[in-house]
């Protein structure tokens, strides 16, 4: 299971309920099925990956994060699940602000694009990075809104959403030992994970 994935399942309790959109073939939903107990739900916009999850058994619809989480109603779940797919989508902040709706926690991961050897790529080459993270050329990445973990945090002030965990990790499984700094974790971090709820105003 991807590493994200599996960092994402840690932060899940025994017998949650949960939504993972962006679920793929539905790899995390089995696995918080059969090792937490969880009531794990999907959707997924690949209608080749819907149906495979599907055919596993998996409780998976097609849809679009963009336009179909308003259908859901408030408070449907304990735990809201976007993983690698928040830079992807064309409304992040809906999108986020309708996880938080519809989830008492939502939990996100992305790709740092504050990582300090995309920020060599870019400087020494003068083109778009690839790297193990990254490893799509510009023209064929489904990345609209790239963003960096300083960013993240800064989205999540502005909306009042409260960070419960946080943690940067690379592709190989070392978590970065800065996750009190999220200067440091920016620029060595290649990827991110937040733990969010609403903010109690």
């Amino acid at each position: 299971m991807r590493l994200d994935l599996r960092l994402i399942a840690e932060m899940v309790p025994p017998g949650a309920t949960v939504l993972d959109i962006g679920c793929g073939d539905g790899t995390l939903l089995a696995h918080l099925s059969a090792e937490k107990g969880a009531d794990a739900r999907g959707i997924e916009i690949d209608m080749a990956q819907a149906t495979q999850a599907v055919a596993a058994g998996l409780a998976v619809i097609q849809g679009d994060a963009d336009h179909d989480l308003a259908f859901y109603p408030d408070g449907a779940f304990d735990y809201v699940v976007l993983s690698r797919t928040l830079q992807a989508v064309e409304r992040p902040r809906e999108v986020l602000r309708q996880m938080l709706r519809i989830g008492r926690h939502a939990i996100v991961s992305f790709p740092n694009f504050g990582h300090w050897l995309l920020r060599w790529q870019l400087l020494s080459k003068g083109r778009m990075p690839v790297t193990e993270t990254w490893h799509r050329e510009w023209y064929e990445t489904p990345n609209i809104h790239p963003c960096t973990i300083r960013d993240f945090f800064d989205l999540c002030r502005l909306e009042g959403y409260e960070v419960v965990r946080w943690l940067a990790v690379d592709d190989r499984g070392l978590k970065a030992p800065w996750t009190r700094s999220p200067r440091l974790a920016n620029l060595f971090g290649e990827q991110a994970l937040f733990l969010l709820r609403r903010g109690r105003r």
